[in-house]
């Protein structure tokens, strides 16, 4: 991706989930004790016994959120059939979006595995091993009704501020194309950066867009003017050369496409369900 010379990142809210933060999914447990195996089923090594440790960024509905206290969602519904595989239950940890980049959670064996909507790049590939594809995802233009724009283009030809998730594909796209987005946080502080007209445009996930959309108040105040195919997957990842664990995911991700609970948890979370959500392979 290119970049201008001179820009600098306006992050205008500051990381509010500190690392190391343990919250409990959906099905979730506490440490087993301090003498029990790490080695868990087919011979996958944990992080911590009797526990699938996922490493997370909060809030990122629909694939990740606290809902009631839990936190729930489609990335957790999925990890959740892993650990289960495994005989284990799975234990949440809230930390930056930056270390998914990087692996320094699953590195320094805090995390088992990392898991928050994160797109599949070969720069990534890098420092961390993905999981076959779980999801297809594209890019929304979310703007506010009464700003005039109907397009990308628009922003800026109409001079209005476009805002984005920092350290997110999303915001590399736009960057790509020369525009200087307003970065934030986490993708509830770039809707909230909509909602307050801190800026009158955002580029996020459509699957995020979707649910948002799904509150009166909001549908009557933005629309969708774009949807960018960037040919984005998400795929789950785990430390590099954690070949076990790493077949563990695949196989529950290919076992729960055949057997229909896939489609059953895409239509709990996200909505109605299209084939092409579960490629089979990343582009």
């Amino acid at each position: 991706m290119t970049t201008l010379l001179g820009r600098r990142a306006r992050i205008l809210a500051a990381v509010t989930a500190a690392a190391g933060l343990a919250l409990v999914a959906g099905c979730s447990s506490s440490d087993s004790g301090g003498g029990a195996s790490k080695t868990a089923a087919g011979g996958v090594q944990l992080a911590k016994p009797g526990q699938l440790t996922t490493c997370t960024h909060l809030p990122y509905p629909p694939f990740q959120s606290v809902i009631d206290g839990k936190v729930q969602g489609f990335d957790v519904s999925l990890v959740d059939l892993v650990a289960k595989n495994l005989g284990v239950k799975q234990q949440i940890l809230d930390t930056p979006f930056e270390n998914f980049k990087t692996g320094a959670f699953l590195n320094s064996g805090q995390c088992d595995i990392a898991a928050a909507g994160m797109t599949i790049t070969e720069e990534r590939k890098k420092n961390v091993d993905f999981s076959d594809p779980y999801f297809e995802a594209t890019q929304a233009v979310l703007v506010n009704k009464k700003a005039g724009i109907d397009s990308l283009a628009d922003v800026k030809a109409k001079g209005k501020k476009l805002g984005a998730q920092a350290q997110t594909t999303g915001e590399d796209y736009v960057k790509s194309k020369g525009y200087d987005p307003i970065s934030f946080h986490s993708s509830d502080a770039v809707l909230n950066g909509l909602r307050t007209g801190q800026v009158q445009a955002v580029v996020i996930d459509y699957p995020v867009v979707q649910g948002w959309l799904k509150d009166k108040a909001n549908a009557d105040a933005f629309k969708v003017v774009d949807n960018l195919k960037t040919g984005e997957q998400y795929g789950f990842t785990v430390k590099k050369g954690n070949t076990k664990l790493l077949a563990a995911v695949n196989k529950a991700i290919k076992d729960a496409k055949a057997d229909g609970t896939y489609k059953k948890l895409y239509e709990k979370w996200i909505g109605p369900y299209e084939a092409s959500a579960a490629s089979p392979a990343a582009s």
